[in-house]
């Protein structure tokens, strides 16, 4: 799962599923197909831990889910960025800049909303521990994160 990190990816934030945070109490941002599809093909599904930021906002710690979903049965793979960060508002159509930095679990199946839920939680506890570490919160720092005014920019 680690050859490819740190993994740096950027697009724009489109409407998802919508269960994030109505269902799960857990906001994620999402990527569009194109920038999906852009992800390596042999890049691992499962939990990554990383930083993430909105246009030319602060840089925040992150969770992300690359996968099915089992839980769902999406037949789309997908990518879920969860920001640990409490946003005022939606920022669909945002761009949404962010460094996959390491690898906490694989995707797995649960027998309820509440287990799955309580991994997530696992998951973002595990991503802020990782990510206090003085290797992973020098990429906070990182160029990549200063959008050039006006300038999309897909990987760099």
């Amino acid at each position: 799962a680690m050859r490819h990190l740190p993994y740096f990816c950027r697009g724009e934030v489109v409407k998802g599923f919508g269960r994030g945070s109505k269902q799960l109490g857990i906001p994620t941002a999402n990527f569009s197909e194109q920038v999906v599809e852009s992800f390596p093909s042999d890049i691992s599904t499962g939990i990554y831990y990383g930083w993430a930021c909105v246009g030319n906002g602060d840089v925040h710690k992150m969770v992300l889910s690359i996968g099915w979903n089992p839980f769902y049965k999406n037949i789309k793979k997908s990518v879920e960025t969860h920001i640990i960060h409490t946003f005022k508002e939606d920022f669909y159509g945002e761009i949404l800049s962010i460094v996959i930095i390491g690898y906490i679990r694989p995707e797995k199946n649960f027998d309820s909303l509440e287990a799955l839920i309580a991994a997530i939680q696992e998951d973002i506890e595990e991503a802020k521990r990782q990510l206090d570490l003085p290797e992973h919160l020098k990429l906070k720092e990182d160029n990549f994160f200063h959008l050039p005014e006006g300038k999309i920019v897909n990987n760099h």
